[in-house]
């Protein structure tokens, strides 16, 4: 897919990795560009910016309701970036109570999905598209001090190979992005290196017109995949060390 001229969709687009993706996309020539988030009034530095590109909606992707009204408005669009999410920081078994890890599969997980099914359709009315899942490396090896996180992530992972397959005979390309740290509010007491999000936004895109289906941006991101690949057991070993305190 060429991004000049393309119709998007980015989900949590008020901040981070989100709003860099409306970044990158404007650079890279799109004709319009739906942002979204769960107050529309964030956006409106962003939309004010360029109004002739750049159009609000307001977007709680755990949000069926909203979800489908989002697809009836966003009819046009050829490439969905599925990035919204949540993450606790939060560990599986030291906390009380199970309402972090279920906002957390709510969101990254069922509100992923939810978008994926709501807009198929319109992707497949428009002869085809892309749909961009982030996802983390975390996805692929668990981090206790964020095991909630890592659970929700494996969940979307299998989600975005699942949805990749059925949906692969109608024209629909669906890619997933591993990154590592990123340097959001949401990472913000991880005290390693961070990915800068642009960094991140631009290997997604990257991959969007290379016709790649999953990308690692970052050293991080790239060292976990590559360790995972020799020897998975020592990666889990090695993660497994942070625990919560």
């Amino acid at each position: 897919m060429k991004l000049k001229g393309v119709v998007a969709l980015v989900t949590g687009s008020n901040r981070g990795i989100g709003m860099a993706f409306v970044k990158g996309l404007m650079a890279r020539g799109a004709k319009k560009i739906y942002v979204a988030a769960r107050d529309a009034s964030s956006l409106s530095a962003l939309v004010n910016a360029n109004p002739r590109v750049i159009q609000p909606l307001t977007l709680d992707i755990t949000d069926q309701t909203q979800v489908a009204n989002a697809a009836r408005e966003a009819g046009d669009v050829t490439l969905l970036i599925n990035n919204a999410g949540a993450n606790s920081n939060t560990a599986l078994i030291a906390i009380d109570g199970l309402d972090n890890a279920r906002t957390e599969m709510e969101t990254n997980y069922f509100g992923t999905l939810s978008m994926c099914r709501a807009f198929a359709p319109v992707l497949k009315n428009n002869g085809g598209g892309t749909v961009v899942n982030v996802l983390s490396i975390l996805s692929l090896v668990n981090l206790p001090a964020s095991g909630s996180y890592s659970v929700s992530k494996a969940a979307a992972y299998s989600m975005n190979q699942g949805v990749r397959a059925e949906l692969s005979s109608q024209k629909i390309k669906v890619i997933g992005v591993m990154p590592g740290a990123v340097d959001t509010d949401m990472a913000k007491g991880f005290e390693g290196p961070k990915e800068k999000p642009l960094d991140v936004a631009d290997a997604a895109l990257n991959a969007v017109e290379d016709d790649l289906e999953d990308v690692y941006p970052g050293e991080m991101a790239q060292a976990v995949s590559l360790g995972l690949a020799e020897d998975a057991k020592a990666v889990e070993k090695e993660f497994s060390a942070y625990i919560p305190a």
